[in-house]
């Protein structure tokens, strides 16, 4: 199940309308319709807690390993960041549509990929003319 999925379940069982939520968690009414139909992901950790609190339920529940390398890619590269990071899953995903790879041996992957694609963009930083940095990332 996808996170916008569990988002919108957990609401409806507290009988919670998208603007409640919203307030709730201190986010806007269009925030919560890009979690629940569009299938974006909370910018912030803190975003998770606020959640899980609220809609009395785990932390982990909310947050798998997919949504939180998507989360950590937002954090530290903002919006495109996150939508590499989304791309990078997709094509895994795919890569693994019928074959012989194990469970484990999935996840191992997709760690890997995970953890190069953050190093990487690390390194990149380093190769970015100042101009062209941002004031908090110096």
């Amino acid at each position: 199940m996808k996170f916008g999925e569990k988002i919108k379940e957990l609401r409806t069982q507290k009988k919670m309308s998208q603007t409640e939520l919203g307030k709730a968690v201190g986010v806007s009414l269009r925030t919560v319709r890009g979690w629940e139909v569009e299938g974006r992901y909370p910018r912030h950790k803190d975003l998770y807690y606020k959640l899980a609190e609220i809609l009395g339920c785990d932390i982990s529940y909310l947050m798998s390993e997919e949504e939180n390398f998507i989360t950590e890619a937002s954090e530290q590269y903002g919006s495109r960041g996150a939508k590499q990071a989304q791309m990078i899953l997709e094509q895994t995903a795919a890569m693994f549509a019928g074959g012989d790879l194990s469970d484990e041996d999935q996840i191992e992957f997709l760690n890997e990929i995970q953890t190069l694609y953050l190093d990487s963009k690390k390194r990149a930083k380093k190769f970015t003319p100042k101009k062209y940095r941002s004031a908090d990332s110096e």
